[in-house]
């Protein structure tokens, strides 16, 4: 009866744990984030209005009235530009994987890109996905 006791507050604490942890985003001032970010957002979308900005431990996120999130890096670089329902802005998409969206998927525009330490992945307006290794070579593609 005690070993279920102990697994029961085991897993209890275990849950808290995580919880807390999903929990860490601080809600910050558009002024806080670092300059690169700033001046991303003032290039490339001004005409939008942030909603909430926050940090955690990781990244910054810029979340927009119009559902739209870009989430940068601690030093103020693009993670990951989320539009939804429109565009990402064609000069913040490098140009290997702008021609080779043109090429493969024509009349198609990229709704998501992400980037990381393996490479890119883009979601287009026709459900695909195209992952790209960071030389933007096509790796995988999702429907």
């Amino acid at each position: 009866m005690k070993s279920i006791k102990a697994i029961l507050l085991l897993a209890a604490m275990l849950v808290m744990s995580f919880s807390a942890k999903a929990d860490h985003d601080q809600v910050i001032t558009f002024d806080q984030m670092p300059e690169v970010a700033q001046a991303l957002h003032k290039q490339y979308f001004a005409g939008k209005v942030p909603l909430v900005v926050t940090v955690d431990w990781d990244d910054y996120t810029i979340r927009y009235e119009s559902g739209e999130k870009v989430e940068f890096d601690k030093q103020g670089n693009w993670k990951e530009i989320d539009c939804r329902a429109s565009q990402v802005p064609v000069e913040l998409i490098p140009d290997e994987i702008k021609a080779n969206i043109a090429a493969t998927f024509p009349g198609t525009i990229i709704l998501k890109i992400d980037r990381n330490r393996r490479g890119y992945e883009v979601k287009l307006n026709n459900g695909l996905e195209v992952e790209y290794s960071p030389t933007f070579q096509v790796i995988d593609i999702d429907d």
